[in-house]
């Protein structure tokens, strides 16, 4: 394991000087997990996207669902749309709902839209006509007349072909307006890791993490990148999961605090992906884990707002100037606030690889204080930082367990990240969680999930289909075995070997509801929906027709279970190089003043490392190790399992 720092101007470098720290002398496959399309849609900075629709439907893309996400707000503004009016084209064609092709593309209209196209120069083309996902004739016509333009193409029959047009068009434009980002960006990559003291590009093969919680290869990441927007983030859940699995939790909360924001998510025995996800205010429908995601992090700047309320983050410091005890940051942070209340050992922080400055964040942070007119002592601001962002990260573990009818009493929380071990106790308190679980790799947890990632792949097709009693086997069987066909032929393409197993799930809903719960399919599905319709919201109609709209296929090749075995039986392994002057941490146990609910107590500082597997030590405790720093409070016991996670509970 190694830690290196961000390099935001061009991620792919931070990469190569990962890779060229650790010097591997064997070929090199690099499992990749990315937040370069994250950013990308939060920063507004991806490409000039034109995009063809149906005449008439141009402005579905800004006329969206008309939702008033802040009701009373008459100053809000809205998301604007990521094509611009000018550059959304109407074709004359028509598709009915049932597939029939009621006009097809003249070609004097396609040639037509490709000059119209050339004139406006953008970087890419999203293609969604509409029903296309009933009938792709249409939609192949316009990809056949543009071809000649020479840009990446995305189209909706082939992306997501699934009924409604919003939603369907939104993820097409979406993954057009990363698609040239993202192909520079991995292209970059491959070439730069192919360089780095290896014989050429052949010798390092890379594969990128998907939203859904699976790899993909890296073509198919360059084609479609709008199934990588959560990539990261997956892998952390996909991560916290196989290893609270090993020991012995099926039902967690994984809580993934990094720099900027805050991953929460909640598996109840299995992980389970959504079809619907909202990105930076984009509705994206490919398959995603229910992942929740807060601007609360790290380096999340505090400030006073106009009414002199302490506000943490979104804002954040990032990793350039990043925090003030970094060196080079000015404003206040979350960790800037840790180290203040003696939670963060400047000493220990990487390891001893990086010392924190304790005497600057001091003096900067009074001084910002002063500026301000604030009358706070230095502990009280950074004491009220930490319980403004507990507060957010607090609401975060809400919206995915009491707001979906979880009661997190019954769940452990799975802490990682940098930051995640230093606020974890503190929010399964607020929250009545009975445990908290530090894994062994909290720092690159996200990392090692990626790497014990299976190979997947999804794919969906709505049907629309009205159902009283009996289910139409016949209809449903040869609709999955077409998707199986494709996963098959794309398998093959991409040269992946290994057996296929196939999930197969169906979207239903009462009939005359407007949205669908996911449900596995059986031959008893439609009394599965009933029992989950009841167990979710409260109530079910025993007698009332169901509808059966979208059929979904996630294939999937197992990732070896050799290599997960090895990685979790190595209880910590750091990568980080030995410098001269670098803390010797050590087994000796030490003390050190640290403020827990505004009250210094002495509290044991003590090296991981230097914890006995089975035997339970009492807080207050502050816990370093290499890749993050982990606070127990008083009254709360903590020990090792066998697997090397960490343990904590009420005494």
């Amino acid at each position: 394991m190694l830690k290196v720092f961000s390099t935001p101007s061009d991620p792919s470098k931070a990469i190569v000087e990962g890779l060229e720290k650790i010097s591997p002398a064997d070929p090199v496959i690099l499992l990749h997990g990315t937040t370069v399309g994250t950013n990308t849609l939060l920063q507004r900075k991806g490409a000039r996207v034109g995009l063809v629709t149906t005449a008439g439907f141009e402005d579905a893309l800004e006329i969206g669902r008309q939702a008033r996400p802040k009701l009373y707000d008459l100053f809000f503004d809205r998301v604007q749309p990521l094509v611009p009016a000018d550059l959304r084209m109407g074709l004359n064609e028509r598709t009915a709902s049932n597939g029939e092709i009621l006009q097809a593309p003249s070609p004097q209209d396609l040639q037509s839209l490709g000059e119209k196209l050339r004139h406006k120069n953008p970087e890419a083309i999203a293609i969604s006509l509409l029903f296309s996902f009933a009938n792709s004739r249409n939609e192949k016509a316009v990809v056949g007349a543009l071809k000649n333009l020479g840009l990446p193409i995305s189209v909706s029959h082939h992306i997501l072909p699934e009924f409604r047009e919003y939603e369907r068009t939104s993820t097409v434009v979406v993954n057009a307006y990363l698609q040239p980002v993202m192909q520079r960006y991995l292209e970059s990559l491959e070439r730069r890791a192919g360089s780095s003291g290896r014989s050429g590009p052949s010798q390092s093969r890379i594969f990128v993490m998907q939203s859904s919680g699976g790899i993909t290869s890296l073509g198919s990441a360059a084609r479609e990148p709008v199934r990588t927007v959560l990539s990261g983030p997956a892998g952390g859940v996909v991560g916290a999961a196989g290893i609270a699995r090993r020991s012995g939790f099926d039902r967690i909360i994984s809580f993934d605090m990094g720099g900027t924001s805050t991953d929460v998510a909640l598996v109840d025995r299995a992980i389970r992906a959504s079809g619907q996800a909202e990105i930076a205010g984009l509705p994206v429908g490919v398959p995603m884990l229910d992942i929740h995601t807060v601007g609360a992090g790290g380096g999340s700047i505090a400030r006073f707002d106009a009414g002199g309320a302490l506000r943490v983050g979104p804002e954040s410091a990032g990793a350039d100037p990043g925090p003030v005890c970094y060196g080079r940051g000015v404003q206040p942070t979350v960790t800037d606030a840790n180290l203040l209340l003696g939670r963060l050992q400047p000493q220990r922080f990487l390891g001893g690889d990086f010392t924190l400055d304790l005497e600057r964040t001091r003096r900067l942070v009074a001084e910002w204080l002063s500026r301000h007119a604030a009358k706070l002592t230095l502990e009280r601001f950074a004491a009220g930082i930490v319980r403004v962002v507990n507060s957010t990260m607090e609401k975060a573990i809400r919206v995915v367990s009491i707001e979906r009818g979880h009661d997190p009493r019954e769940f452990t929380l799975v802490a990682f990240g940098g930051a995640g071990g230093l606020h974890a106790c503190e929010l399964a308190d607020a929250l009545s969680i009975p445990r908290v679980m530090i894994p062994a790799l909290p720092g690159a947890l996200s990392a090692f999930g990626i790497l014990v990632s299976d190979v997947v792949k999804d794919y969906s097709r709505t049907v629309l289909w009205r159902v009283a009693v009996k289910l139409p086997e016949k209809q449903i069987d040869k609709e999955f075995a077409a998707l199986q066909h494709r996963a098959e032929r794309d398998f093959r393409d991409e040269d992946w070997s290994g057996k296929i197993t196939y999930q197969r799930s169906v979207d239903v809903r009462y009939q005359g509801q407007g949205y669908e719960l996911n449900i596995p399919y059986t031959r008893n599905l439609i009394a599965d929906f009933r029992h989950e319709h009841q167990q979710r919201y409260g109530h079910s109609y025993p007698d009332r027709d169901v509808e059966l709209v979208t059929l979904r296929l996630r294939s999937i090749i197992k990732a070896s279970q050799g290599r997960m075995s090895t990685i979790t039986t190595n209880r910590v392994g750091t990568a980080a190089p030995s410098r001269p002057g670098r803390a010797k941490l050590g087994g000796a146990l030490n003390r050190a003043p640290v403020l827990f609910a505004g009250k210094k107590l002495t509290a044991a500082i003590q090296s991981r490392d230097s914890l006995q597997p089975g035997i339970k030590y009492a807080g207050p405790a502050v816990i370093t190790e290499y890749s993050a720093t982990t606070v127990v409070p008083p009254g709360k016991r903590f020990w090792l399992d066998k697997w090397g996670n960490l343990l904590i509970q009420k005494s």
